[in-house]
């Protein structure tokens, strides 16, 4: 980062560049020149400022087929690790993806929190609790930004669920605000964070774009953050009212209110010069540490990248360190290659594996392991037999495999000459703000996904097309589906990117015949950046209690039994929340069914948030895998046959029943969503004592805060507390190396004072030790584990406290007092 001589010398150029532009070339500053870049100011040697969505990937401008990205583990993952510094690899990845693509800015990270698992976007934020989010997000911050990429902390703030997420006002004390959703942003800008996007949504009647008491006078004036605030995209609607209200870029450029607009609103008087001039400062400052300012160095210099770093070797070691060992009866795990002969893998995701969720959060992964291939790749020597099982997908998956060959993608003119053409893995095209660079938007008139069909199997097989515009579908020379998909006036995002229809058609099919399919979608005029077009293919099935009884019966067949549920994109995405934390389809009966068969039966749980398990009790064990990236395969293998532990541990509670939640809705009423719990939230409100209303010691959370299982076993020795910090010894007292999460949480010995929960996270620290051996960590007690917001300022409530170093948030494995 910039010493104090450098950023003094960066701010005497700010001021000197500052001096030579005129009104108009500043105000046009502060929009986005197209979706994704602000323009580019030669005459003062400033680049185009160029940012990218993230969190897992770095897509870049280009959305594209031939621009593949690495795809990590979801960011529920990420703060399932329990550590910062594995998180702070995931930003280094991404920083040098940032920099291979020319990136300046990612749109990362997402840390707003868990309050409800009904929320849509759950899996792309880190926790329920802000320390944990705030601890995982500055290490986040930190990889991105020591490859000389800014960060863009999001969405501020208290953009915690989708329903209604453009215009919802949500209501909200001081003190849940303070003590809670603000503590990951305040904890990050005071870590050096470079930007801040604002949220769609309002706090208490304001909208965050506008809202002049949290941006400019909370986190531009008490925190001091000198970065600039960027517009969630389109959520600036005003012209006056966001350019006083602390925002400094207008994202993107179609639809910005800003412009002419707020060169109007300058030149009358409605927004000072001065603001403008704040503004260009910290675009200018932000543009100068990222190195798109050639007037000044940028804030990290080449020589002290990271570079080289092995993207898939990191995806799979974060993927290993994420999973959480939810339940082991009798050591089911790990299981032994060497005895192991025959192995069923069940379900429809253990061959088209989650690894990622719906949304801005999408990329277009190098390449994806499933759990299938990873379990085949790393048992040569056993029988690895597979079963559909129970297929929750509500839409068919992209074309692709050997069947499938080659898969190409095609962008033509009016006359139908090509202008660009890509071999592609699967029959899946997305453009998000671009078209390829050798290609002249104006020119482009269709996009179209063609390839041989050759079956395997002889049948009826369903193709389906999807994609925003006219479609048309073509197999073997014969039109088979024509139809205007959507509107020319329907908003693409929040249509085809996150709520896209499937048009379905059965199609006969004899195996090894092959057949050409094409499926050609017209662009329609002025929105050649978004185009999406899928291809899906399903295969002749039986029907669907034919495909239980099938795998019941493989399942009764083989030593073990690996079954693999989840969620779809349909249920977990941006643009709306969940409706129910079962899981879709009759993935609930398949294990069922597969535990009564065999005894062994292993439950992999890909989700990126909670969910329901009424067969819990009856399985040997059950892994927590999240969307693990697209090494899930790999480092599920790992984790299964020993090679690496399961190194996770519980960053929000999981529920045994739906209605046992402390908050469920995320549905607004008139346009507010109140936050009636206040404080408690999450284990907060599994766990709220006397004085809170919210008596649950009936109703105890399948998987509390915080849990997790590995392969040996610890003992808690010792716990002080001294010189403001918990000091705790722990000995592995099992067989083998492993690691423990040593959690330490504070709760006050009374039921006098505020309302608080039972016990609430204080610090934690990662441990790894060899069988036998003792490891001494010192954690420390902030001060703030002993405050509450109270009367405009942070309070300390005197009195004993219980020090709690524990397993997870119910297992306390030895206790200390402290008076404060």
């Amino acid at each position: 980062m910039m010493t104090r001589v450098e950023q003094t010398a960066h701010r005497a150029a700010i001021e000197s560049a500052l001096a030579t532009l005129d009104l108009d070339t500043k105000v046009r500053l502060l929009t986005g020149q197209d979706y994704w870049r602000l323009p580019a100011v030669p005459e003062i040697g400033l680049a185009a400022l160029t940012m990218s969505d993230g969190p897992i990937g770095v897509r870049g401008v280009v959305w594209s087929p031939d621009n593949p990205s690495v795809a990590l583990p979801s960011p529920t993952a990420l703060a399932a690790t329990w550590d910062p510094e594995v998180s702070r690899l995931a930003g280094r990845v991404l920083g040098q993806e940032c920099r291979s693509r020319g990136i300046h800015i990612l749109l990362a990270p997402t840390v707003n929190l868990h309050r409800s698992p009904l929320g849509g976007r759950h899996f792309e934020c880190y926790s329920e609790d802000p320390l944990l989010t705030a601890e995982i997000g500055i290490g986040y911050v930190t990889g991105l930004q020591e490859q000389g990429v800014g960060a863009q902390v999001k969405h501020f703030v208290a953009n915690d669920s989708e329903t209604d997420r453009f215009t919802v006002d949500v209501r909200v004390s001081q003190r849940a605000l303070r003590e809670l959703y603000l503590v990951p942003f305040e904890r990050i800008v005071a870590a050096g964070v470079w930007s801040v996007m604002a949220a769609y949504n309002g706090v208490n009647g304001s909208t965050m774009t506008e809202h002049d008491e949290l941006v400019n006078g909370l986190l531009k004036g008490e925190w001091g953050f000198d970065g600039a605030v960027v517009s969630d995209w389109t959520a600036a609607r005003t012209t006056v009212a966001t350019a006083t209200g602390g925002l400094d870029v207008a994202m993107p450029a179609f639809a910005a209110p800003w412009g002419d607009k707020l060169l109007a609103a300058v030149r009358a008087g409605d927004v000072s010069e001065e603001q403008i001039d704040d503004k260009v400062r910290r675009i200018l400052l932000l543009a100068g540490r990222v190195g798109a300012w050639s007037q000044v160095p940028p804030a990290v210099p080449a020589s002290s990248f990271a570079g080289g770093l092995d993207v898939d070797a990191a995806a799979r070691e974060i993927a290993t360190r994420s999973f959480v060992l939810a339940r082991n009866e009798n050591g089911a795990l790990p299981l032994d290659a060497g005895a192991v002969r025959k192995v069923a893998v069940l379900g429809a995701l253990a061959d088209d594996a989650r690894i990622l969720g719906g949304g801005s959060a999408r990329v277009l992964p190098r390449h994806i392991v499933s759990p299938l291939a990873g379990l085949t790749a790393a048992l040569p020597d056993a029988e690895v037999v597979y079963a559909v099982g129970a297929d929750p997908r509500p839409e068919l998956a992209a074309a692709t495999g050997l069947e499938w060959t080659p898969i190409t993608t095609t962008l033509r003119d009016a006359a139908g000459d090509a202008l660009y053409e890509s071999t592609i893995d699967a029959a899946d095209v997305r453009w998000m703000g671009d078209l390829p660079e050798s290609v002249d938007p104006a020119t482009a008139a269709t996009v179209e996904i063609s390839a041989t069909f050759t079956p395997s199997v002889t049948g009826t097989h369903l193709l389906a097309a999807n994609g925003f515009g006219g479609l048309v579908l073509r197999v073997g020379g014969e039109t088979v589906f024509e139809d205007q998909v959507y509107a020319p006036g329907d908003d693409p995002v929040t249509t085809a990117f996150l709520t896209p229809v499937e048009h379905r058609v059965p199609v006969e099919a004899v195996a090894g015949k092959p057949v050409d399919v094409v499926l050609t979608h017209r662009i329609y005029p002025g929105r050649h950046g978004f185009v999406t077009l899928t291809l899906g293919h399903g295969r002749p099935v039986a029907d669907a209690g034919t495909l239980l009884d099938e795998a019941a019966q493989v399942a009764a067949e083989a030593d073990v039994a690996v079954v693999v549920v989840g969620t779809t994109e349909e249920v977990e995405s941006e643009g709306f929340d969940r409706t129910t934390l079962g899981l879709p389809g009759r993935q609930d009966e398949l294990v069922a069914r597969v535990a009564a068969a065999n005894p062994r039966t292993v439950v992999v749980v890909n989700a990126g948030s909670p969910v329901l398990m009424p067969w819990v009790d009856d399985v040997a064990a059950v892994l927590l895998t999240w969307f693990p990236g697209q090494e899930a395969g790999a480092a599920l293998a790992d984790v299964l046959l020993g090679l690496a532990e399961p190194g996770g541990r519980l960053p929000t509670t999981w529920p045994r029943a739906t209605a046992d939640l402390p908050v469920l809705s995320t549905t607004p009423t008139d346009g507010t969503l109140t936050y009636a719990e206040d404080v408690l939230i999450g284990y907060r409100g599994w766990t709220a004592g006397p004085t809170a209303g919210l008596e649950r010691r009936d109703r105890e959370p399948l998987f509390p805060f915080g849990h997790g299982l590995g392969y040996t076993t610890w003992a808690y020795e010792s716990l002080t507390v001294e010189n403001g910090a918990a000091v705790v010894t722990v000995r592995n007292t099992g067989a083998r190396a492993g690691r423990e999460v040593v959690q330490v949480y504070v709760g006050a010995t009374t039921g006098d004072g505020p309302v608080r929960p039972a016990r609430w996270l204080a610090g934690f620290a990662s441990v790894t030790a060899a069988p036998g051996d003792a490891v001494t960590v010192r954690i420390p007690l902030p001060e703030r584990a002993f405050q509450v917001w109270d009367d405009g300022g942070w309070r300390t409530v005197a009195g004993t406290y219980r020090v709690e170093a524990s397993a997870s948030v119910n297992d306390p494995k030895i206790t200390a007092t402290v008076d404060v």
